[in-house]
């Protein structure tokens, strides 16, 4: 074992600090590559989460503004507009989580749904079961749904 890998558990900040310097110096033998491969696997899992999470909030404020048009306002346009916006430059950072969207999209419809509407006051059954929007209109920045 490296003998810097404690400090993964007892000062993180400064082990990972310590790794770069590692990596960069080229002392591989030195590296804490367990802990290493599990932090840089978690980088990825976070960003799969935070797409998973601004597409719900995205696919709800897209919902209220389908189903609750006399509510329409500018925050909520500031809103969709913010989550895209969010999601892009995710996307751009790491594009092969592109295909991430259409992955996670059924299960973040599902909760964006049931957010919906807990704030509209709408049934349920006011909204379609299934995800009526595809990945691209989600994502389009000109794109509102239809009255």
């Amino acid at each position: 074992m490296p003998r810097n890998a404690a400090a993964y558990d007892e000062d993180f900040f400064a082990w990972t600090e310590e790794q770069a310097r590692l990596l960069r110096a080229g002392d591989v033998a030195e590296i804490d590559a367990l802990n290493l491969a599990e932090e840089i696997e978690s980088v990825g899992k976070s960003d799969r989460r935070e797409i998973r999470s601004r597409l719900i909030v995205l696919l709800t404020h897209l919902l209220k503004w389908r189903f609750q048009p006399n509510e329409k306002s500018s925050g909520w346009l500031g809103t969709i507009g913010e989550q895209r916006d969010q999601i892009e430059a995710i996307l751009e950072d790491s594009p092969s989580l592109r295909p991430v969207i259409g992955a996670v999209l059924s299960r973040a419809y599902k909760r964006a749904h049931a957010v919906a509407s807990q704030e509209t006051g709408l049934s349920e059954s006011t909204f379609p079961a299934d995800c009526p929007f595809t990945p691209e209109q989600i994502l389009a920045v000109d794109f509102l749904p239809d009255d």
